[in-house]
């Protein structure tokens, strides 16, 4: 672990995609393919003028559009090349998908509340939330070891990818990773690298990090 005096050290920053037609519906997405809407659009541009000014030294995304797209917006402004790769992309919930909120709750009730639990299902016979984190965690990692000392990495990725990744890297119990909040449309979470490994330090942010300043740092 490259770390610096201080405990500062790399930084991981995990960015939601932009808002699509399907979100709007509150309709699960899953690995369906949906693009962004034009308010997607317009959030990406507006949240990549503000990690542009992190200066990040590379992006990784899922291949998915929505993501990819939003990515793209922070490439313009960069100037890096996205990588992306299918781990990152959002869980396969099998028969969930393409369901909105209301229809899973009324044909799927005890599946949805025992997953509210903290309970291993597979969603309408798709992946296991610690099948997400085994594909997407070993990806963001592989992209943050390549970062230089005090470098930033940001992973363009998916509600629920990211959070599993969050709880996996964080070192949190699978049924405790619901205790970590969604991600708005656009918005990220910051991990950065400390003397006890990664820790998270911003979580649905939609403004730039302010270092912390006090006696808990």
């Amino acid at each position: 672990m490259s770390t610096t005096k201080g405990g500062s050290g790399r930084r991981i920053v995990l960015w939601r995609h932009g808002q699509t037609s399907w979100n709007l519906e509150r309709r699960f997405q899953g690995s369906t393919d949906i693009e962004l809407t034009e308010t997607g659009v317009a959030q990406a541009r507006r949240a990549a003028r503000l990690l542009a000014a992190l200066k990040p030294d590379a992006i990784v995304a899922s291949d998915l559009k929505r993501a990819a797209a939003t990515a793209a917006e922070l490439a313009v402004l960069t100037g890096h090349t996205v990588a992306h790769d299918s781990a990152l992309r959002e869980t396969y919930a099998g028969e969930w998908q393409g369901l909105t909120h209301d229809e899973i709750v009324a044909r799927y009730g005890e599946q949805y509340a025992a997953w509210k639990r903290g309970e291993p299902v597979r969603r309408g016979g798709g992946e296991l939330e610690t099948e997400v984190a085994d594909r997407a965690a070993p990806v963001v990692l592989e992209h943050a070891d390549k970062l230089p000392v005090d470098g930033t990495l940001v992973v363009v990725s998916h509600g629920g990818t990211i959070r599993t990744t969050i709880g996996r890297l964080l070192g949190l119990e699978s049924p405790h990773w619901e205790s970590l909040g969604g991600l708005s449309n656009c918005c990220w979470s910051v991990l950065g690298e400390g003397a006890r490994g990664w820790r998270l330090m911003e979580h649905n942010a939609g403004t730039l990090p302010e270092p912390v300043l006090g006696d808990d740092d």
